[in-house]
């Protein structure tokens, strides 16, 4: 079988493993919809007195929450995805297995993740957003080709969240156990990502931070590519911020990992 096409079963196996929990994916998008309209709700009160805050008017604003919501799970900001199970393999030691395995160990996670992402998408992001869509006035575009970029922005923005996480697993390498970063992990991409708030509201030096940091390629640039925010080369700089933070962590998640296989720690055994 040739490399694509392993990878390719990879991402296959990820997205059956997640469709298996239907009571879990309704479950989850129930809370996903319940969160959007209390979060909309606080948008309108939001927007009612200042009604282009951040650059955006209600309708866009409004989007922008149940685009969240659609990418909240996609993008594993709030856990969810491969790194929980890559701690207790490192914990345990059966890292060591995937360590023999005639395959890259970054490319294998990136790939299952890939299927995750993909299922969640689907089966918890497009409901709340049709859910809101029949609630609320959005601004949803008409263009396909308006689609097809934030698709791609989506995609280069699950490769930096992926990136982000497979850092976070590596480090129990050397604290055993990894929850303490997996925790400050979730807060960072809660506030920097633009879940909460767009980063464009964030004040001064504060949001100038914000937007250049990695996180915001998860909600806040695939969002402002749906709302026809980036244009042109505006878009084309979108696209590349997004692929030097993806570059920049893979690397920096390939060397870690040669460092870390180096010394194997098996806790308790």
């Amino acid at each position: 079988m040739g490399t694509g096409r392993l990878y390719a079963t990879v991402a296959a196996g990820g997205f059956r493993r997640y469709a298996t929990y239907r009571v879990a994916t309704a479950a989850g998008v129930f809370t996903n919809t319940v969160f959007g309209l209390i979060l909309a709700c606080t948008y309108i009160a939001l927007w009612d007195e200042r009604p282009d805050l951040g650059g955006y008017d209600q309708s866009q604003a409004l989007t922008y929450v149940w685009l969240g919501q659609a990418l909240l799970t996609t993008m594993a900001i709030m856990g969810g995805g491969f790194e929980n199970e890559l701690i207790e393999r490192i914990r345990t030691g059966d890292v060591a297995i995937d360590l023999y395995r005639p395959v890259d160990l970054q490319m294998w996670w990136l790939a299952g993740d890939a299927g995750r992402a993909l299922f969640q998408l689907l089966g918890r992001g497009v409901v709340p957003m049709l859910c809101g869509a029949l609630v609320f006035d959005l601004a949803l575009p008409a263009d396909p080709v308006r689609w097809l970029a934030f698709l791609l922005a989506a995609v280069l923005g699950l490769v930096v969240s992926f990136a982000l996480r497979f850092l976070v697993a590596l480090s129990a390498f050397w604290l055993l156990d990894g929850t303490g970063v997996t925790q400050m992990a979730w807060l960072a991409g809660n506030f920097f990502s633009g879940m909460l708030l767009p980063l464009n509201v964030f004040p001064g030096a504060l949001g100038e931070i914000a937007r250049v940091l990695p996180w915001s390629s998860l909600i806040q640039v695939p969002a402002d590519v749906l709302l026809g925010r980036h244009t042109g080369s505006g878009l084309l700089g979108a696209y590349a911020f997004q692929v030097l933070w993806a570059a920049a962590l893979l690397a920096a998640g390939r060397l870690l990992q040669t460092v870390a296989t180096r010394r194997v720690v098996v806790q308790g055994g």
